[in-house]
């Protein structure tokens, strides 16, 4: 594994800020890495990546502890975080230059690296102006240049896409499939249509601990519950529909079809197919909607403090 937290704690006061945690990222994988404000998501990161220390627990990066290895595990990481520090002063090769200094990067083999990140992070058009002066969208550009200039193994962004306009979040997306190809990434942000686009699986915290670890696919199922549109040529009393075990609700829509949703793992197609065929019904159309990933999110974090 890239990334291996176990059992991690940070305890500030008397307050838990992350509590107990565990959870492993690979090589090739985006993993989003979620929770509401206050979950624990930047400390954990801060923690994975050297800048602050534990409690309890370790955090394993490409086989090294980070606590005993904090200068080498720098070399092997990437880190923009959710604030993007940057020297405004600078132009954009010259703070490159600088950040690959600090990972004692020099001569031509930096020039050639600078080069590819400002290609790779489409700064071209604004290496010639000062960092002050530029967007939010491109000095987050900047700010994956540099996270990236060492050509590190393991990457973790926390809210890259913050604030960013349709467009620049596109283009930053593209950034992001580029490089995960051939290096572990962690990817922090309460965007959930990022999470969709980009993330293979997804790792879920609330209050300092782990609500949910799946695959992005798997998500609907975790949340437990279903939508279903259907539609018959007949008319139909919706509360023959609302007595399908699991059902919650049954709302009819414009079109003159019927939405369920239902709080149950378990397919209830099949029970509906069963209840048309009972009361001679015929069934039009019968579609299972994906829920949301905000409903999901909602639904796994909220009344958990």
């Amino acid at each position: 594994m890239s990334v291996s937290i176990c059992k991690l704690t940070k305890i500030y006061g008397e307050q838990k800020a992350v509590d107990s945690l565990s959870f492993e990222a690979k090589k090739g994988e985006i993993l989003g890495f979620l929770g509401p404000n206050g979950a624990g998501k930047s400390t954990t990161m801060k923690i994975a990546t050297g800048y602050l220390s534990a409690t309890s627990g370790s955090v394993n990066v490409c086989g090294l502890e980070v606590t005993e290895n904090s200068t080498a595990i720098k070399k092997r990481i990437g880190y923009l975080p959710e604030h993007n520090p940057l020297y405004l002063e600078m132009y954009v090769p010259e703070y490159l230059e600088f950040v690959g200094n600090l990972h004692q990067m020099r001569g031509t083999k930096l020039k050639q690296r600078i080069g590819e990140m400002i290609d790779l992070c489409g700064l071209e058009r604004e290496k010639r102006k000062k960092i002050g002066t530029l967007s939010k969208g491109y000095r987050q550009r900047v700010g994956l240049a540099q996270a990236l200039i060492h050509n590190p193994e393991v990457l973790i962004l926390d809210e890259p896409t913050s604030g960013l306009d349709p467009n620049q979040i596109l283009e930053i997306r593209e950034v992001i499939r580029t490089v995960s190809k051939e290096k572990t990434l962690i990817f922090s942000t309460h965007i959930m249509q990022e999470v969709k686009a980009l993330c293979h699986r997804v790792v879920i915290i609330d209050t300092g601990k782990i609500v949910i670890d799946r695959p992005v696919m798997e998500l609907n199922t975790e949340a437990s519950q279903q939508r279903i549109r259907v539609e018959f040529l007949e008319k139909i009393d919706p509360e023959i529909l609302k007595k399908i075990e699991g059902v919650l609700e049954v709302q009819k829509n414009q079109n003159g079809q019927f939405e369920i949703l239902a709080n149950t793992t378990q397919d209830i197609r099949p029970e509906i197919f069963q209840m048309a065929v009972e009361h001679q019904k015929t069934l039009l159309e019968m579609t299972q909607e994906e829920i949301p990933l905000e409903e999901i999110f909602h639904k796994l974090t909220k009344n958990k403090a």
